[in-house]
């Protein structure tokens, strides 16, 4: 496989060149607008940041990236899909009220800001696929009928997948809350007696009538009938219908990878990491601990595997910052050129993530960094 090209600018500024300068010189240097944009539905694909979690990308970016893509001539929209857990974001509205808490509205960020899969997480298509893992991702609605899909990812580490760049903001970001339980687990949904109200919502949303009331008006999952789709979980507004078990974190990766596949192929796509407080855990926490490493940059590709890896290595290069739970975890060292990833999140295996991708035809983990 062809080496991919990945291009990087740090973050030093001058009084004529701050960093919103910087990432469109870069972007555009990277060949963003060499895309057809002209009148195509552009999705920026972006976490919004679970209220109290201050660690997610400044609204700034998203709006001179939302400005670029409208002088090309693009139909830009900012996007996300809901989450499977109950928080700030399990539902459009609240996940909306979330968003605009950390400044992301038509007015700061000039563009739409669209839930991709409606409401209460049901509004997706299944695309097939055939993988090995999911044979048909649940991808959010808006996110599959958009003509472009543009990127922009806080690079961090995360509990399950070890990081969170390009690969798991698109895979497991993009799809739907029935979708997120598919990445989750391998099991079907289970019912929580003691938290069941009877409100009859899973029964009559089920596509495959797999649930019903029993005399004691709690929900009930008929096996022979239940697909394991998840809707039952995305729809239950007190968290009595929830996932049984977790996949392992090599097979989630698979599984984020199938699912970027999935929204990816035959689509125009580009991707930018912000290599930028480096929190140890996701932007779906309520809270960011301290950064495990210095602001590092911004970098920028067609190929969201190289993207990724080039960004792990930059990042493994780097000191660990003092005071972060890196270095209290290893008494103070430095662990420069160690994988400060696993180091935290020794589980994880984040790896494995990109080598499935590669072998999947997304991209390559063979880059050339070209830094600005």
């Amino acid at each position: 496989m062809e080496t991919s090209k990945v291009f990087f600018t740090n973050l030093r500024t001058s009084p004529l060149s701050n960093l919103l300068d910087k990432m469109e010189r870069l972007v555009k240097k990277a060949g963003l607008t060499t895309l057809e944009l002209d009148r195509k539905f552009t999705a920026i694909k972006i976490h919004f940041g679970e209220p109290g979690n201050l660690a997610y990308l400044r609204p700034n970016y998203a709006a001179r990236m939302a400005n670029l893509l409208r002088r090309e001539g693009a139909k830009p929209f900012l996007t996300d899909s809901n989450t499977l857990y109950s928080g700030g974001r399990s539902n459009a509205v609240d996940h909306l009220q979330s968003a605009m808490e950390n400044g992301y509205n038509p007015i700061s960020a000039q563009c739409p800001v669209i839930i991709a899969d409606g409401l209460k997480g049901t509004d997706y298509r299944a695309v097939e696929l055939n993988g090995k893992y999911c044979k048909a991702p649940k991808i959010g609605a808006a996110i599959v009928d958009a003509d472009v899909i543009v990127s922009m990812n806080h690079f961090k580490g995360h509990e399950q997948a070890g990081f969170g760049g390009a690969l798991k903001n698109i895979g497991m970001g993009s799809a739907s809350v029935g979708g997120k339980m598919e990445l989750h687990s391998s099991s079907k949904p289970v019912i929580t007696a003691d938290s069941c109200k009877g409100c009859n919502i899973c029964v009559a949303h089920c596509a495959h009538r797999a649930v019903r009331l029993n005399e004691d008006r709690i929900a009930e999952i008929d096996y022979s009938r239940c697909v394991g789709c998840g809707q039952c979980v995305a729809l239950c507004q007190y968290g009595s219908a929830v996932s049984a078990d977790f996949d392992t974190s090599e097979v989630l990766n698979c599984k984020i990878a199938e699912y970027t596949k999935a929204i990816l192929d035959g689509k125009p796509h580009f991707h930018v990491n912000f290599i930028m407080n480096v929190s140890p855990e996701c932007d779906c926490w309520n809270h960011n601990d301290a950064a495990i490493v210095p602001d590092i940059g911004i970098a920028a590709s067609f190929d969201p595997v190289a993207l990724d890896r080039a960004s792990a290595d930059l990042v493994m290069k780097a000191p660990a910052l003092p005071g972060s739970r890196l270095t209290e975890a290893h008494h103070g060292e430095t662990c420069e050129h160690a994988d400060k990833f696993r180091m935290i999140h020794p589980d994880t295996n984040w790896q494995s993530g990109l080598e499935y991708a590669e072998s999947i035809g997304i991209g390559t983990q063979k880059y050339e960094l070209k830094e600005m």
